[in-house]
């Protein structure tokens, strides 16, 4: 007997719209390759091997954040091949937001959606302060960090963005493998000084359940360094958001979501214990520019050091105007079906989604000039983004059970146990962030609890039928009752 796809308390039915709605709100189609696709994956993240990481020796020392990284490695690696199977099958803009309303309903949709809203208004924010720390300390046109530079990255990058999708990604390409070529040449450097026994000369806390010189705060350390493990692989997720500006995005995405992630495992082994065992776990563990920090012994700069400084603005720089990227086709998708405001999904003649980029980018610039706590807004992007993923793991799952015979050009290894394992490990992170930050996890909440409201109260009733993720439920419920029939 075939299980019916429809969920319970479903939404009303979604409204016609006129009929040059979709018109006004189509993208760039055929811009992007495998190649463009993998380099936006790895974009998205590799800022996180430059700076962020390092604080997780200060909460699990050298042990514990290696096993939370680990951990956190196998959560992405299973879930990028559950988004691999649901991107073959929905291939929208809507990434995570339309495989979760095919799944779990209009809310699933629009919780999955704005979890990861969060992630990408949230992160963009925190790396512009970040862009303005390396600006100042690299004494870059006698800048200091402030809202000008914010400002100055908000403007100058979402206008590439405006400009159109393909010149977009072929930029965030260049830059991107700029960042790259600079790690691989900081790790065969840091690797000349390595020395084992500074991986774990980090101070044991004696009071820590099973505390020892690899795990110094004991094992609550592993999962309190969670938040921090992640940062070698936050932002890998958003490739799907490109699915309707690729060329055959049924076999494109998944094979660029499966580069992007090999791709990262190997920098993240290499910059983890380079910089570990060049410098020391205890010397890194606070530092700003653990890179660059890792090359300095005795604090004086050399040229490599000088090289990987310049190198980390423009991995924080690739990852800023990706992340742009990825929050407006999130926020696109989501308006264009109704969820949000129908305006913020029109595009330009360029096929950009421009109030998807401007209003975005208005609320991180506001958030990055107004607080300049960088660290607090990237806590509450993973904790939005450790729902997100619990949410569509749950969605492969759901799918598979309940729609066995639907059409999938690729299949993820090991079928919902690879799913269920990164819905676990999910739920873990999520719970870790409260360890770390509760500040942020209650921030993110109240966001949450906003959105939720309007949807319940307005949007929810104002649903557009014809939008991709619509039609795509409202044919599976069709089918459904073909099939009951």
């Amino acid at each position: 007997m075939t299980t019916d796809p429809t969920p319970p308390n479903p939404a009303p039915a979604p409204a016609e719209p006129a009929d040059d709605y979709l018109e006004r709100r189509t993208l760039r189609r055929g811009s992007a390759g495998w190649l463009l696709l993998t380099g936006l994956g790895v974009a998205y993240v590799v800022s996180g091997d430059y700076s962020g990481w390092n604080f997780g020796l200060a909460e699990g020392g050298f042990g514990g954040l290696g096993i939370a990284m680990a951990l956190m490695g196998v959560m992405y690696a299973c879930m990028v091949f559950s988004l691999a199977e649901l991107s073959s099958v929905l291939p929208t803009a809507g990434g995570g937001y339309g495989f979760a309303r095919r799944a779990l309903g209009p809310w699933g949709g629009f919780l999955t959606g704005t979890a990861i809203l969060i992630e990408y208004i949230l992160a963009p924010a925190a790396i512009s302060i970040f862009i303005g720390d390396y600006v100042e300390s690299l004494g870059l046109f006698g800048l200091s960090s402030g809202w000008p530079v914010y400002l100055a990255c908000f403007v100058i990058f979402i206008g590439i963005h405006l400009w159109g999708v393909g010149e977009a990604l072929r930029f965030s390409f260049v830059v991107t493998g700029i960042a790259v070529a600079a790690l691989l040449i900081f790790a065969v450097g840091a690797f000349m000084d390595f020395d084992a026994s500074k991986l774990n000369d980090i101070p044991v806390d004696a009071d820590a359940f099973g505390a020892n010189s690899w795990l110094p705060m004991g094992l609550l350390g592993i999962w309190a360094a969670f938040p921090f493990g992640m940062w070698f692989f936050l932002g890998v997720e958003g490739v799907p958001l490109a699915a309707e500006e690729t060329k055959d995005p049924a076999r494109t995405l998944p094979r660029a979501i499966r580069w992007s992630m090999a791709i990262l495992v190997v920098l993240a082994l290499l910059t983890f214990f380079a910089s570990s065992g060049a410098r020391g776990a205890n010397a890194i563990q606070d530092a700003g520019n653990p890179l660059v920090e890792a090359l300095q012994p005795d604090g004086e700069a050399t040229a490599l050091s000088r090289i990987v400084n310049y190198a980390g603005l423009a991995g924080l720089v690739a990852s800023f105007f990706s992340l742009i990227y990825a929050g407006s086709r999130q926020l696109f998708a989501l308006s264009r079906a109704g969820y949000l405001p129908r305006f913020l999904s029109l595009t330009s003649s360029r096929k950009a989604p421009y109030l998807g980029l401007l209003v975005p980018g208005a609320i991180g610039f506001s958030l990055a000039a107004a607080t300049g706590d960088g660290a607090r807004m990237l806590n509450v992007a993973v904790f939005g983004a450790t729902i997100s993923y619990a949410l569509m793991s749950l969605s492969h799952i759901v799918l598979r059970r309940r729609e066995p015979a639907l059409e999938r050009p690729y299949r993820t290894p090991g079928g919902i146990l690879t799913s269920s394992v990164a819905l676990v490990l999910a739920c873990a992170a999520l719970v870790a962030t409260f360890l770390v930050d509760v500040t942020a996890a209650l921030i993110a909440l109240g966001v949450y609890v906003v959105a939720l409201a309007y949807f319940g109260v307005y949007s929810r009733k104002h649903l557009v039928a014809r939008a991709p993720e619509e039609e795509f439920a409202a044919l599976a419920a069709a089918e459904a009752e073909l099939e009951r029939n």
